[in-house]
């Protein structure tokens, strides 16, 4: 899997881009606020749909311009897809997979899995329990597209039964109109869960024997999926407990205008050496977590779709020490990687291996070799 080229019009600072990339390692060297990270933004929207940096779309689009347009061809096996993107101003974004277009962004399925790295990931441990989901909803709707169905379903019932509980808290019948809320809550929302549980337990069997290498065998890293709905095997059975806890919470949701329990209460504990993290770890510790986490990524969606995703690192090498620096180079060689950095200094260990080199400067990007 790999990303063969792109197109970028009026996007960002880009404004009339077209590349090719190497299979392999391409390394963007550049000084800050010159593009390399807009790149990489671009790369990852046709992955997803979305930008890992804001939720408006108009923002996305260049100042100076009403719209912008994304294209990427894209290698998956024997196979291509050619993927488009058209945002404008004030109007819903339309996405085109080899000239059909989607009728909205929930159908993207571009089949283009992407493992993206920044040293904003470090909000993963120090961040609140709504980084840990959008970072669990991120990962499980690449590998299953019909996880982000469901949540998007989810989300707008709860908003739904969020709104009833507001606007109409003394109306009389308010608690049977909750009940048929709860009973579509509780069939999606244990779907949501056990993907979630499934998942975490799917990536912490791998992370720890990653993070053990990272750290000479020190330390023990730890994930545990924390929810406040009772999982239990038969699913069934789940549901209609959790639609009983619904029920008897109903009054305690009423006072408070809010849904207090399901999946968007949902967080993942991450420890060291069965201490959390966030509160104990050093800021070196919490790095070379979110290292392990993300190269655990990577093997997870080897093992689920039986290819490599494309990993892009966003000026992460001058985060790391030496030891780690190399051992993340050690495990570009099965996948394409698409590296920023600010100083060449960054390439040392890279030595001999299959790479293209280029320059960017106000949006304009040079090919070295």
């Amino acid at each position: 899997m790999y990303v063969k080229n792109i197109r970028l019009i009026n996007f960002r600072n880009y404004y009339n881009l077209s590349m090719d990339f190497n299979k392999r390692i391409n390394i963007f060297i550049g000084k800050n606020a010159q593009g390399k990270t807009n790149l990489l933004e671009a790369i990852f929207m046709c992955a997803t749909g979305r930008s890992f940096r804001t939720n408006r779309d108009k923002e996305i689009i260049n100042l100076n311009k009403s719209q912008a347009y994304i294209g990427a061809d894209i290698g998956i096996g024997e196979s291509e897809k050619f993927i488009e993107i058209k945002l404008e101003i004030n109007k819903p974004k339309r996405i085109r997979i080899n000239k059909r277009e989607l009728k909205n962004q929930k159908e993207l399925y571009s089949g283009l899995n992407i493992v993206a790295f920044s040293p904003d990931d470090l909000k993963l441990v120090k961040g609140g329990p709504q980084e840990r989901r959008s970072f669990l909803d991120s990962e499980i709707s690449q590998i299953k597209p019909v996880y982000n169905f469901n949540l998007s379903r989810y989300n707008k019932i709860l908003y739904q039964r969020n709104n009833l509980l507001k606007l109409n808290k003394f109306q009389s019948n308010l608690e049977e109109l909750l009940e048929v809320f709860d009973l579509q809550l509780a069939k999606i929302g244990t779907d949501i869960i056990l993907e979630r549980k499934k998942y975490i337990e799917e990536l912490s069997g791998i992370v720890n024997t990653i993070h053990k290498k990272l750290t000479s065998d020190n330390e023990n890293l730890n994930l545990h999926y924390n929810t406040n709905i009772k999982i239990l095997e038969n699913k069934l059975e789940m549901e209609k407990k959790y639609k009983e806890d619904l029920k008897n919470n109903m009054s305690k949701d009423i006072d408070l205008g809010s849904t207090e329990l399901g999946p968007h209460r949902d967080d993942i504990l991450i420890s060291i050496n069965n201490r959390d993290l966030k509160t104990f770890g050093s800021q070196g510790q919490q790095r070379t977590a979110v290292l392990s986490i993300k190269l655990s990524e990577v093997e997870l969606i080897k093992n689920q779709r039986g290819h490599f995703p494309v990993l892009l690192l966003d000026d992460v090498f001058s985060e790391l020490d030496m030891e780690r620096k190399n051992y993340l180079i050690k495990s570009f060689k099965n996948m394409q990687t698409i590296i920023t950095t600010t100083d060449s200094i960054d390439l040392k260990g890279m030595e001999g291996m299959d790479k293209s080199i280029f320059y960017i400067e106000n949006g304009q990007i040079s090919k070295q070799y």
